[in-house]
């Protein structure tokens, strides 16, 4: 254990009892020693007392069998369609492959990880997202897209967590759910896990991506910004700052802020250690989001 980690470690102490959402992009798990290290620190996380709930993507690891079974991939706005094809390599991937993968890291120390997904328990219930006008923040057009199987959420229903929470263990839930009569749908995971920060009364959301935090810059990784509000952020979206795939993070920190998480923070989950424990123990790593500057 890194000595950084060692003298963070000792501050968990004080989170006991706080419910934080953490939210794994699929990048993560391209790289087997830093999702090693996210692991150790959930499971570290965990023991002292705070209750951590995992959501997952897995986008990379779907474009990778979508491309293997010969399906075509498109995506609009940062937004997956999903037809048929990709919606049975959805629920192969993030169902399957990656939810299994990360249950089993977390086993690897000590922690006892539940493989979930929304439709377990009617966790997340959705309806079926209907043909939406699609705007291009950079040319100004317009399109009319149908997302296929692509849910949008209706009703959470967070009791089977406080379950696994008071067992002992820490859920993690994939980016599938279902609707009223059991049609299952892809789930974009970052509104999933800002879903359920807001319905478990998180004091955190920590979103782990590939980027260093919200950059001025795109072509700049050196460019993140440490801090901002929700006024500042919504900001940057409007003036065509934030696009790609970064737009629907943006978009999910704005909601979390808005039905009362009182903080969202992105951070490279990339790295061979990502400093989870430092950001929920005062360290400074990638971007805060707060509703005001007071608050951070």
């Amino acid at each position: 254990m890194r000595a950084a980690q060692q003298a963070r470690t000792g501050d968990l102490a004080a989170l006991a009892g706080v419910r934080i959402v953490v939210k794994l992009g699929g990048e993560i798990m391209l790289n087997a020693r830093g999702l090693d290290a996210i692991a150790a620190q959930v499971a570290t996380v965990s023991e002292n007392g705070v209750r951590v709930v995992l959501v997952h993507g897995g986008g990379p690891q779907a474009d990778a069998l979508a491309g293997r079974l010969g399906h075509s991939v498109r995506k609009v706005a940062g937004r997956r369609v999903t037809d048929d094809d990709a919606l049975s390599v959805a629920k192969m991937v993030y169902g399957g492959s990656i939810n299994l993968e990360l249950v089993a890291a977390l086993k690897r120390h000590g922690a006892r990880g539940v493989g979930l997904s929304g439709a377990d328990a009617d966790l997340v219930t959705v309806t079926r997202r209907p043909p939406v006008s699609v705007r291009d923040p950079k040319t100004g057009a317009e399109e009319w897209v149908d997302f296929g199987h692509v849910g949008d959420i209706s009703r959470v229903d967070p009791k089977l967590l406080d379950v696994l929470w008071a067992a002992g263990c820490v859920p993690v839930v994939a980016c599938i759910a279902a609707d009223r009569e059991g049609n299952l749908y892809n789930v974009n995971a970052d509104t999933i896990a800002q879903v359920l920060a807001v319905a478990v009364g998180a004091a955190r959301l920590v979103l782990l991506t590939n980027v260093p935090g919200i950059l001025l810059d795109v072509a700049d990784p050196g460019s993140p910004v440490a801090s901002l509000d929700g006024a500042e952020l919504a900001s940057l979206v409007a003036r065509g700052v934030i696009g790609g795939g970064m737009l629907p993070k943006a978009q999910n920190c704005l909601a979390a802020l808005e039905q009362g998480v009182p903080a969202v923070q992105i951070l490279d989950g990339t790295l061979d250690y990502p400093p989870l424990i430092e950001s929920l123990t005062g360290g400074g790593a990638g971007t805060i989001v707060t509703n005001s500057k007071s608050e951070q």
